[in-house]
């Protein structure tokens, strides 16, 4: 499936015996050439506390902790199958709830912003509205949405190196646990434009936790109001960063999904996933 040409490979490991994806499992799923190919692997699998579990995986084979688009495929996927207005999803960010919105599009409640500098995390203590990286084009804002991201605001994304500086901003000494990148900038009122390196993965087309992560960013340093349509390379997402009291508020995302094929795995590709799992 995909959500705006953020590809996933959706393993369904639901009520079988544990599935397990290896570095080099994940690697030969993702790889475009001689395997299925995608940006993330999304595992399924039996949860106590929600409707099912959601294991992502990027396609180096490390492990993220959330994933906007890939939780809106998997949803709609679940909602289908079971004849559901709405879902639990667990995840290693939190559960998360999605829903059928309005003209076949999908919302997802990513859960709150967590923008303290211990939460993002980063390495020391600073101001999140406004950190300077050496490989930035200006001063980016960073929060979490379950995993880290840093947003950039700039006069004209395309003319951002972005394959240059995304590995840079990635593996800076400043985050930990890596980084994903947004670098944005105004297209009209309410609306701007996005393009994302994502950790692990790199470009994508979009990224759903980067899309709420700038609508965050765009409200957190007054350039807009709370609720902005994202444009990012694979189209059109809308972000609401609602207050609902809470420190972080909550993060509402919605928007399309698409299927592309379903099957089972055979040949090299299921000798992989055999040689993970023993």
């Amino acid at each position: 499936m995909h959500g705006l040409g953020n590809d996933f490979v959706i393993l369904d490991a639901r009520g079988s015996t544990p599935l397990r994806v290896d570095a080099a499992a994940a690697y030969a799923i993702a790889d475009r050439r001689h395997g299925i190919g995608c940006d993330q692997i999304l595992i399924l699998r039996d949860a106590a506390d929600a409707d099912f579990f959601m294991e992502i995986l990027n396609s180096d084979g490390s492990r993220a902790q959330a994933c906007g688009n890939g939780t809106r495929c998997v949803a709609a996927m679940v909602m289908r199958e079971t004849d559901r207005e709405s879902l639990q999803i667990n995840t290693d960010g939190g559960v998360l709830k999605a829903w059928n919105g309005e003209s076949g599009l999908v919302s997802v409640d990513m859960g709150p912003v967590q923008m303290g500098w211990q939460e993002v995390p980063l390495a020391c203590e600073m101001d999140t509205v406004a950190v300077e990286l050496a490989a930035a084009p200006g001063p980016a804002v960073c929060h979490s949405m379950g995993n880290p991201h840093a947003v950039v605001f700039v006069d004209d994304v395309e003319a951002v190196d972005l394959e240059r500086i995304g590995p840079a901003i990635e593996h800076d000494d400043l985050f930990p646990d890596r980084v994903n990148l947004s670098i944005v900038h105004r297209q009209e009122e309410d609306l701007f434009r996005v393009r994302v390196w994502e950790r692990g993965a790199g470009i994508t087309l979009a990224c759903g936790s980067g899309a709420c992560a700038a609508g965050v960013a765009i409200a957190r340093r007054g350039l807009g109001g709370r609720k902005n349509g994202i444009m990012m390379d694979g189209g059109l997402i809308t972000i609401d960063w609602q207050d609902n009291g809470s420190v972080g508020g909550r993060v509402v995302m919605t928007g399309p999904f698409a299927y592309t094929c379903h099957g089972v795995m055979e040949g090299a590709l299921a000798q992989a996933l055999k040689a993970a799992n023993g």
